[in-house]
Formats: C-alpha cells, structure tokens, sequence
C-alpha cells in the first residue's frame, strides 16, 4: 500500500451498499472540489458496458467533478436500461455533490449481464458523500477489488518550475486483462495545471507503455477504464508540450501507470510470478509486438513457467506461429542472463539447470534476440497455474 496517499483538493470514500447482497465495500466515489481536465482511455472491446459508453461521451468534453465507482456488477450487456441506470447514478451523485449530472463519471465492474438496483445507489448516496475525506483513498483501493486479493495504488512527485506537483493512482485487476487500453479499472489523480488536449496525448502513451503491455489470460473486459482528474490545484505554470516541465511530468506519469499495470499482474488470478518478455532484434516493432504477444500469452509458455520448467521448446514454437518473420537458426534465448538457446540451438542440459534455477525467482525475464533487424517490443505476463482454473470456475457463485 502506498503511504500518504492524498492528493490536493481530491476527497474519497467507500461504503457497503449491499451490492448483489455482500456485505463489503461495494460503492466508492473520488471527488475533487472544483470542476477539473478530465482525460480517459477506454475498452477496445465491441462489447462495451454502459458506464463506459457514458463515460466516453463525457470524458470527451475534458472536464469532469467527479468518479462513482461500483463493485460486484458490470452494468454489461444489459441494453437500454443499463444506460439509463448509469445515467441514473450519476445523477444521484451529482445531488448530493451539488455539481452537474455530466459532470460525474461512472465505472462498474463484477458480473456480466445483471442489472444494477439503483435502490442500492439511491439509499447509500448520502452517507457516502457525508464519508467524503482526503485520506479515504485507501478504502477505495479495496472497495474496487474483485478477485483481486490486494489493493493496487501509487504515488509519484515532481517539482514543475520550483512547484511540487503530486499524483496518486488506484487500480484493480486481476483476470480477463488483456486491454488493448488500460486495464479493468484505474484512476488517476492530480494537482498539476494542465490543458485536456496535452492531458489526453499523455494518458494514451502512458496507457500504451504500461496497460496496453500486460497479459494475464489474454481477455479484454467490456469494462476497461483508464481515467485521470488534474484539478490545477498545484498552481504551476501551465504545462506546455515539448517544455522541460511537461517531460518531467510525463515521466512521473509513466512510471505511474508502469506501477499500477505490474501489480496487477503479480496479482494475476492464481499467478505465482511475474514475467517480462523481451523481444529484440525483430524486422519492425509491430513483428516484436506479434512475438513477444504470442509468446506472452501461450497457454503451455505460462504453465511451463509455473511448473518452472525451462522448456525453451515451447517459446520457440509460439514465435514461429506468432506471425513474426524470422529464421529459427538464428534466435537467440535466454533466461534472465542464462542463455538456453543460440542460433536456435539448444546449450545443453547444464545451461538447462541454471535457467531452472532463474524460473524459481518471482520475478525474471525471457529475452528473444531474432537477429532481422531493430524492432522491438516488451509485454508483462504471468504463469498460468491450477488456481486461475479455479477462481474462474466459480467466479458467480
């Protein structure tokens, strides 16, 4: 968990609503106390749930108040009277925030396919508006959990121009990541003065270096929300793209989300270690990317990797179906700084146990050398053990 996890003029909190009858924290909400630059990355998925059809329309404007958040049901697939009770929640908020209906935004997560009962909302409004603090981030982080087993935050600060600047982020996640956005939900928070044009084209990058480069079981949700609030509260001279303010920032940014993005993959649904595959050396990036995808999210790569078994063989295989162009008698792998394999040849049963010992780390990465040319591309994954199978065989019950 993050320490001092406040961020200026931003006020949080959480509350059992008894959604789908738990008696958890279920309903969150951020607030700033100003309008603020709104930004947000969204699902690339066809099947997009009702909150982020809102959202999308809303973020678009650049301004947002506030975030209403619940667990336990997605609020997808569920048509027409979905969107209306998006809509719905939002208003209920807004009452209580005394701000705009468009001005909040909403984000669901949990089960497909159930209505949301806005008697939930409606009762437990008032009382989670009256819990509002800066310190309650921290319930939220647990609130926004579903097969997560820890919360997921983050704090970075800057010095812009002599002013310190201060983000905050929260995250959850653990299964059906793959986003080609973001991830199940994430939200960041900050005081820095910026325009929503410069704000937007730094959370799509940040989002394609960090959310857009993990795998834990090759599924993107209908729910996938990246979303930042920057309330200007900072008092920093505003950000200008290109200036040395606006790198600085950027960075902080990036490492940010990067955090966010591997927690959720240590905290992968079952998962027992968190793997950085490195590819290298390909004809082009988009080649690397169709590699180190394949290989990342191979079914027998994954267990192999929680048997920790060093089976060069199957990584080898999933590069050659991966689509990559390359010539199997020049590829390279190793293990961390073991090297299994050179030239596409296996280096014999000692190099074997060595790497062995390097799939018993927590943490390790597989790099792949493809010898064609300068592309190359990194995505963060898991192992794929017994308990994923049984978390998700039983996830509605």
């Amino acid at each position: 968990m993050a320490e001092n996890l406040q961020v200026k003029g931003f006020k949080a909190a959480a509350i059992k609503a008894g959604i789908r009858g738990r008696d958890r924290l279920d309903l969150a909400l951020l607030v700033c106390d100003k309008s603020a630059v709104a930004a947000g990355i969204f699902t690339t998925n066809l099947v997009k749930a009702a909150p982020v059809l809102l959202d999308m329309e809303r973020v678009a404007t650049g301004q947002a108040r506030a975030i209403l958040v619940n667990a336990s049901i997605a609020n997808a697939c569920t048509g027409a009277e979905g969107l209306v009770k998006a809509k719905r929640c939002a208003e209920l908020a807004a009452a209580e925030l005394g701000c705009a209906p468009e001005e909040v935004l909403v984000c669901s997560t949990g089960v497909i396919g159930e209505q949301l009962d806005t008697n939930c909302f409606e009762k437990h409004m008032a009382p989670l508006v009256q819990g509002l603090r800066p310190e309650g981030f921290v319930e939220v982080s647990r609130a926004i959990m579903t097969t997560d087993t820890v919360p997921k935050t983050s704090v970075r600060e800057v010095v812009l121009g002599g002013v310190p600047v201060r983000l905050i982020g929260l995250a959850k996640g653990a299964g059906m990541i793959k986003p080609n956005m973001a991830t199940m939900l994430a939200f960041v928070l900050t005081d820095v003065v910026i325009e929503a044009g410069l704000l937007q084209e730094m959370l799509a990058e940040a989002g394609s270096r960090s959310f857009n480069r993990i795998t834990i079981d090759g599924d993107t949700s209908t729910n996938d929300s990246l979303i930042i609030l920057a309330n200007g509260l900072a008092g920093n001279a505003p950000l200008t793209k290109g200036s040395q303010a606006a790198e600085t920032f950027r960075t902080a940014l990036h490492e940010l989300v990067l955090d966010l993005a591997l927690q959720i993959v240590r905290d992968g649904e079952g998962a027992t270690k968190l793997i950085t595959i490195r590819v290298n050396g390909a004809a082009n990036e988009a080649e690397a990317m169709l590699a180190a995808d394949t290989v990342a999210e191979s079914k027998l790569v994954k267990t192999a990797f929680f048997g920790e078994d060093a089976n060069w063989g199957r990584i080898i295989a999933a590069l050659g179906r991966s689509g990559a162009n390359f010539d199997q008698l020049k590829v390279d792998i190793a293990f961390d700084g073991v090297l299994m394999v050179k030239e596409g040849l296996g280096q014999g049963k000692e190099r074997e146990a060595e790497a062995t010992k390097v799939l018993k780390q927590r943490e390790f990465a597989v790099n792949i050398d493809l010898h064609q040319g300068n592309g190359a591309w990194e995505v963060y994954t898991c192992d794929l053990s017994i308990d994923y199978v049984k978390i998700n065989a039983d996830y509605r019950s």
